[in-house]
């Protein structure tokens, strides 16, 4: 793509800007640095069924997304800087309807923020093929997914090391010490997901118990990727939320060819957690997904299996490394065994490229609601429809439908629909 003038001086701007190294700006520094600004115009519905409280959560809001990330500074050690700028605005959020996650609460009027501002930068500093961050940034592994599935992205203070010195392997460590969420407007402790009720007491389908308060401020993960043959790649993260959980997690991928245009994918997961100290976390999930492509249709099955005393344990707001987490539920309750049956298809087959469509159904059962009550039961719905222009002045424009229904025996039933438009320019 050809770029502007314009566009690499709002680039090199915003660069100078938020990376703020000015003595750093030798040659490759600048030369390998690449920005881009993403406009994402959200609107989120969601209609509760029944049940006490709000009836609905239902807004609108426009952001931006600037990523720029410097290359590295010449020199046996080089150094860089990586940057998230990010921009919220209101447009809708009627009476009664906040709380959709795409906006900064407002605790005065229980509504949203007009609009909130974020800015999350890392140092970096690469040796060989081994590069360490430090400061705030997303992480996507087995221990801990950064979720981005609002308006702004979700941000973690911390540091990352990932090397790949040896051929194949990719080992990834890391220290996490707080979380700016997506709807929120600074940095907090870290705390884990429960499904304690706030005014009973009661533990909830999860079954989790904490004692001193669901705070803490440290979180480490220590694991890696190996591909063990062309076709085959294994993985292992061992996790630690201080004084919550310590969690032992497992993956295998298997990719096979079959004829023209025809693909079998497996993928396994499995994860051990215990507690650690302040929580009775004691959970084994099991997790299978297979899918069968060919060429424009890809037909998946999954299964998802808990086990041990309670549910599965994760940092609050992220994305777990789980086969049947989806638009709404996880599925990863006490006891909780589950199937998912999955179809998609990239109309790029068809000569309409630029066109997926999406639809999942799963189904969830023999959930541990404590004693004298019956099994809890859920399932849920997905379909998601995404188009992006390939050309004319539209071009690089995504427009994504995604809709969800919840039902279930032990909470609230959920009609949701999402609408996003969203527009990346690339600026360096």
């Amino acid at each position: 793509m050809t770029h502007t003038p314009l566009a690499r001086a709002v680039a090199l701007a915003a660069l100078g800007t938020c990376l703020t190294l000015p003595s750093l700006a030798q040659a490759e520094f600048i030369k390998d640095s690449k920005a881009t600004l993403e406009a994402r115009n959200f609107y989120f519905n969601r209609d509760f069924r029944e049940g006490a409280g709000a009836a609905k959560s239902e807004e609108w809001a426009q952001g931006f997304i600037l990523r720029a990330d410097s290359g590295y500074t010449e020199g046996t050690v080089g150094f860089g800087l990586d940057a998230i700028g990010m921009l919220g605005f209101k447009l809708d959020s009627g009476d009664g309807t906040a709380g959709s996650g795409l906006l900064t609460p407002d605790i005065s009027s229980k509504g949203s923020q007009d609009y909130s501002s974020d800015l999350a930068v890392a140092a970096k500093a690469k040796v060989s093929n081994s590069t360490l961050r430090v400061g705030s940034m997303q992480f996507k592994n087995m221990a801990i997914g950064s979720s981005d599935s609002r308006l702004t992205p979700q941000v973690f203070s911390g540091g990352q090391l990932i090397s790949q010195e040896i051929d194949g392997l990719t080992l990834d460590a890391g220290r996490i010490r707080e979380v700016n969420d997506r709807n929120s407007g600074d940095f907090q402790d870290l705390s884990m997901t429960t499904s304690i009720n706030a005014n009973t007491g009661a533990l909830g389908t999860r079954g989790i118990r904490v004692t001193g308060g669901n705070k803490t401020d440290a979180f480490t993960f220590l694991g890696g990727t190996y591909k063990l043959t062309p076709n085959l790649t294994g993985a292992y993260y061992y996790s630690n939320l201080e004084d919550m959980y310590k969690q032992n997690s497992f993956n295998l991928v298997h990719v096979l060819p079959l004829a023209d245009k025809q693909t079998l994918k497996t993928d396994l997961r499995y994860a051990r957690s215990t507690d650690d100290g302040r929580s009775n976390i004691d959970n084994k999930a099991l997790g299978a997904m297979i899918t069968y492509g060919i060429e424009g249709h890809s037909f998946g099955l999954g299964y998802q299996k808990m086990s041990g005393d309670t549910g599965f344990a994760y940092i609050n707001g992220t994305d777990p490394f789980l086969v049947n987490y989806v638009q709404i539920g996880d599925f990863s309750n006490k006891d909780e065994q589950s199937w998912q049956a999955r179809y998609d298809f990239n109309f790029a087959s068809i000569g309409i490229p630029g066109l997926t469509f999406m639809t999942r159904f799963l189904s969830g059962d023999n959930i541990d609601r404590g004693s004298n009550v019956s099994e809890g039961k859920e399932r849920e719905r997905n379909t998601e429809l995404m188009y992006v222009f390939q050309e004319g002045a539209l071009k690089n424009l995504g427009v994504r439908w995604r809709n969800a229904t919840m039902r279930n025996n032990f909470g609230r039933d959920i009609d949701e629909n999402r609408l996003i438009v969203s527009y990346t320019l690339p600026l360096l």
